[in-house]
């Protein structure tokens, strides 16, 4: 049995947003273990954002100030091999080459998956989806524009903040959109090209029907033969 790797990314403001919305209401990863290279990160390399069971109620402004928030650049970090960093210890190796590192990381591993989606782009992501795995879904993706992340109202200088403290997630997403517009574009073409190849076949298919003999109406339009008119002059 082959088992394939896939992910859907989103707009990081959108999807930051959508994830402080779902923390407000009481969400937590407390059951989340961060494995990486065999062991879970001390409390140490992984501090907590707030006290208490939860972090219900937190303003976008508490959530944003928090350093150890995991919300931040979550995108590259769940798909980066966080072993090449050294995991949670952040003293491993400097800040910007580790940044670095898990971004091209990231990419990397993007690129090897064979097939992603963008929440974004629901209907081209479906037919990648259909295209790549020989699947047809039964109802079409459809397109919401209104979503948590969508209600909430951010003035320009709270996103800029957020685009800072995502700018990992932002590159990658980039990357993302562009490399899905082209498995896109080859999709689209390889089906074109296998339409063009089927109603050649097709058109070929009926030349060649109209080339064979059609009995009935040959046999209305022929001629009589020398025997058969031999047979009928005797026979009168």
């Amino acid at each position: 049995r082959k088992f394939y790797y896939i992910t859907l990314l989103r707009d990081p403001v959108s999807r930051y947003l959508s994830e402080w919305r779902h923390v407000q209401r009481g969400a937590t990863w407390k059951t989340s273990l961060h494995m990486c290279d065999g062991r879970t990160p001390t409390p140490e390399e992984l501090p907590s954002c707030y006290e208490g069971t939860d972090w219900s109620g937190c303003t976008l402004q508490e959530f944003m100030d928090c350093p150890y928030n995991l919300a931040n650049n979550r995108q590259v970090r769940m798909l980066a091999d966080l072993s090449l960093v050294g995991c949670y210890n952040m003293s491993f190796i400097p800040e910007n080459k580790r940044a670095q590192i898990l971004l091209e990381s990231a990419k990397k591993n993007l690129r090897d998956m064979a097939f992603f989606g963008l929440t974004e782009f629901q209907r081209k992501t479906q037919y990648l989806f259909e295209r790549t795995f020989n699947l047809k879904f039964i109802r079409p993706f459809m397109q919401y524009n209104s979503t948590r992340a969508g209600g909430v109202e951010v003035d320009t200088k709270t996103i800029r903040r957020i685009e800072e403290l995502n700018d990992l997630d932002m590159q990658l997403y980039d990357y993302a959109k562009d490399l899905f517009q082209q498995r896109y574009q080859y999709k689209r073409q390889l089906e074109r090209m296998e339409q063009r190849i089927k109603n050649r076949e097709e058109r070929l298919l009926h030349r060649s029907n109209e080339a064979l003999p059609r009995e009935e109406t040959e046999e209305q339009g022929r001629l009589p033969t020398e025997d058969y008119m031999s047979h009928i002059i005797e026979k009168w």
